[in-house]
């Protein structure tokens, strides 16, 4: 049997040293990068397994029944979980996102977010709480979700056509069942839900006129989203990005007219528009015509402890390796550890890429969005 080259693996175990700075400092709850881009996002993927075999994402052609992934001891703890998300607060974050793969695939994941639930911002309050779900089990778990501390949910919906949807999961899943799973997130107040939409050039992007109706007059967030090129396995080209502007055109075409609303706060990925009669709220990331990379101020944790400054990144900073030392590290040379990477942070992936003729810009294996989280 031919051996089966799969980029992820290659990247997983690409990791940069890291050192403790020689001067160790407090945290004061403001860290900003190169670029005086704040630190205030933190999405923590929590598995690299999913259900799906989303052909943008998962392809079943690399992530097939011979895949391995990653054994449970590898994977970051609870505890773990807690404890870096604890430091990220003391540097300003406010927001921590749990991502996967799958996040509710993660057993005990109620558990998790019960304890982050105690954990507090510099100044005082709760941290804000949410989940990225393909709502495949969304319908079970929502009410103990809520329970727990969770306060929203974004969900992955690509297309209310049945075999549109089951093309892109690719596992025959039905859209009844994520609807199900959106109506039970509404019903245990886990709002606003928030639909993510990827678009992709001859695949769903016939589906736009249906979404947009669809929800129009819901209490939920429908978001477009331009077809990205995050990692390698999904084979991404430029002609198969459908723009925001030209979704917004569409949209106008079909008797859909849009006005656009101010952002909720500087950071914030998506651009905001509502019908122009006051009903539905829409987004739109554009993050392959129109890069947000000067106002980013996220940062990503993988399953495994490994620390990224960019959805496109090829290598990441192995915090697991300081949290299971036997030199025992204190929170404190950690949380230095964290504020001497992010300082040092100089990502701008999608403003370089928009000024490159070609389709990359990154040399070398991007991480995979199943392993780092979208």
């Amino acid at each position: 049997m031919t051996e089966k080259f799969i980029p992820l693996i290659d990247v997983r175990q690409h990791q940069q040293t890291i050192a403790i700075p020689n001067t160790l400092s407090a945290p004061n709850g403001s860290l900003m990068d190169s670029f005086s881009r704040p630190l205030h996002d933190l999405r923590i993927s929590v598995t690299d397994r999913c259900n799906f075999r989303c052909v943008y994402c998962m392809p079943k052609e690399i992530f097939d029944k011979d895949y391995q992934y990653l054994p449970h001891k590898s994977l970051l703890s609870f505890e773990e979980i807690t404890r870096v998300a604890a430091i990220f607060l003391t540097h300003g974050v406010k927001k921590i996102r749990l991502t996967g793969g799958e996040p509710l695939l993660r057993k005990n994941i109620e558990d998790l977010i019960a304890m982050l639930a105690q954990l507090r911002t510099v100044d005082g309050k709760m941290p804000d709480l949410s989940l990225t779900t393909n709502g495949s089990l969304l319908a079970k778990k929502a009410y103990d979700l809520k329970k727990a501390g969770l306060k929203r949910v974004t969900v992955s919906l690509d297309s209310l056509d049945d075999a549109i949807f089951k093309r892109m999961n690719d596992v025959d899943f039905e859209v009844s069942d994520v609807l199900k799973g959106i109506e039970a997130a509404h019903a245990a107040g886990l709002g606003p839900i928030k639909i993510n939409m990827v678009v992709k050039a001859g695949v769903n992007d016939h589906e736009i006129i249906n979404m947009a109706r669809y929800f129009k007059d819901t209490p939920h967030i429908l978001r477009f989203i331009e077809y990205m090129d995050v990692g390698a396995s999904n084979h991404w080209q430029h002609n198969e990005v459908i723009t925001s502007e030209e979704i917004v055109q569409r949209l106008n075409d079909a008797g859909i007219p849009l006005q656009q609303l101010p952002a909720n706060y500087d950071s914030e990925t998506a651009q905001r528009w509502q019908h122009l009669d006051g009903k539905g709220e829409l987004g739109f990331i554009s993050s392959v015509s129109k890069a947000f990379c000067q106002d980013c101020s996220r940062a990503r944790l993988s399953t495994e402890g490994k620390l990224y400054t960019c959805l496109f990144a090829t290598n990441g900073h192995d915090l697991r390796a300081l949290l299971r030392s036997d030199e025992q590290y204190a929170d404190l040379s950690i949380a230095s550890v964290i504020a001497s990477i992010w300082r040092s942070r100089t990502d701008r992936y999608s403003e370089l890429r928009s000024t490159q003729t070609s389709n990359h810009v990154v040399t070398g294996k991007k991480i995979e969005m199943s392993y780092i989280g979208g």
